[in-house]
C-alpha cells in the first residue's frame, strides 16, 4: 500500500465584482495549510477556473505560488481549449514556481481515443514541467482511458500522475492495474472524497477532493489513519466524509455551497463566485449549517481537537 495523500481542488474568492480578493485567497491557504492537507491545486474545477480570463489566471498563479513559498505543493489547473494556451499557461505557472500542471482535455465536443491522445502528444513535450492528467468526463464528454494513459506515459517522461473525477472505482482500479506494472510511480488520485481510502487500498495514491475545502484537518487525520494502518479510525473518517458528501446533493454546482460552509466554519472570505454562479439563498444556508452542525457532533467524537485549525 502506497503512503496516503489527500490534496485540496481550492476553492478561489472573489469580491462582489468577480475580481480576485487577495486576502480572502491567503487566508484560505493558510487554513488549509493549518489543516494539514498534502497539497492545493490552483484553478481546479472547484476553483472556478473556467469562468476566468487569462490575465485573471495568471494573476492568482502569482499570488498562491508566492504567499503558499513552498509551504505544502502547489499544482496549477492550466486546461485551455487550445494546445497553444495551455501550453502557455502551463509554462507561465512552473516558470512561477509551481510544483506541476493539471490539465484537463478539451470539453464540449466529444473526442475518440486518439484525439485525446493527440491533444496530449502535443502540448507534453512543450510543457517544462510535471504534468498530471484530469480525467472528468461528466464535464467533457469523454474518457481518459487507461489504455490512452499507458500510451501516453511510454512517450512522455513528464506525465507524473493522473486524477480520476468518476464516481465509479472500477474505472481508478483498472487505471491503477493497467499502469502500475510497468510504471509503478505514477501517482493516481481519485477526485471524490468518498473514494480516498478505496483508492489507497487498491493500489492508489488518495484523493483530490473539494470538501477537503471545508475541512482539511478531518481529511489528514484520515490520510494519517490509513497511513497508520487504524482501520477503525478509518472507518470512522469514511462514515463522516459519507455524510459530508450530502453537501453535493444541495444543487447542480457545488462551490457556492462550498464557500457558505467555510464562511460559516469561520474561514474568512465572502462567498462570492464567478457569475452566473449565484449564492444560495437563506433556506440553503439554513440547510447547510444543520448539516455542518451534524458533522461537528460526529466529528468531535473522532478528532476532539478538530477546530483548533481555525484558532
Amino acid at each position: 500500500m502506497k503512503k496516503a495523500q489527500f490534496l485540496t481542488p481550492v476553492v478561489s474568492a472573489f469580491d462582489s465584482e468577480g475580481n480576485l480578493d487577495y486576502q480572502a485567497n491567503k487566508n484560505i491557504y493558510d487554513f488549509l495549510i493549518n489543516g494539514g492537507v498534502d497539497g492545493l491545486v490552483i484553478m481546479g474545477s472547484t476553483g472556478e477556473f473556467s469562468f476566468m480570463e487569462d490575465a485573471q489566471k495568471k494573476e492568482l498563479i502569482d499570488l498562491a505560488v508566492s504567499y503558499v513559498n513552498h509551504r505544502t505543493k502547489v499544482y496549477i489547473g492550466t486546461a485551455c481549449m487550445t494546445v497553444e494556451d495551455t501550453v502557455q499557461l502551463s509554462n507561465y505557472a512552473i516558470d512561477a514556481g509551481a510544483d506541476g500542471v493539471m490539465i484537463i482535455s478539451p470539453y464540449y465536443y466529444y473526442l475518440s481515443d486518439e484525439s485525446v491522445e493527440f491533444y496530449f502528444d502535443q502540448l507534453a513535450p512543450r510543457v517544462k514541467g510535471d504534468i498530471y492528467l484530469y480525467n472528468y468526463p461528466a464535464r467533457t464528454g469523454h474518457d481518459l482511458s487507461p489504455e490512452v494513459t499507458l500510451n501516453l506515459l511510454r512517450k512522455h517522461k513528464n506525465i507524473k500522475g493522473y486524477k480520476d473525477t468518476v464516481t465509479e472505482m472500477g474505472h481508478t482500479r483498472k487505471l491503477i492495474q493497467t499502469v502500475q506494472k510497468e510504471f509503478p510511480d505514477f501517482i493516481i488520485y481519485s477526485g471524490f472524497d468518498e473514494n480516498f481510502a478505496h483508492n489507497v487500498l487498491s493500489g492508489g495514491n488518495g484523493c483530490i477532493g473539494g470538501l477537503s475545502n471545508i475541512y482539511p484537518e478531518v481529511f489528514s487525520a484520515w490520510v494519517n489513519a490509513i497511513n497508520a494502518k487504524d482501520l477503525k479510525k478509518v472507518a470512522d473518517i469514511q462514515s463522516i466524509v459519507d455524510k459530508m458528501m450530502e453537501l453535493y446533493d444541495f444543487g447542480p454546482t457545488f462551490i457556492p455551497f462550498t464557500k457558505q460552509a467555510m464562511v460559516s466554519r469561520g474561514i474568512r472570505l465572502e462567498g462570492y463566485c464567478q457569475k452566473p454562479l449565484i449564492q444560495p439563498n437563506e433556506e440553503l444556508t439554513e440547510s447547510i449549517n444543520m448539516l455542518l452542525q451534524e458533522l461537528d457532533a460526529r466529528i468531535v467524537q473522532v478528532i476532539p481537537d478538530y477546530k483548533s485549525v481555525l484558532a
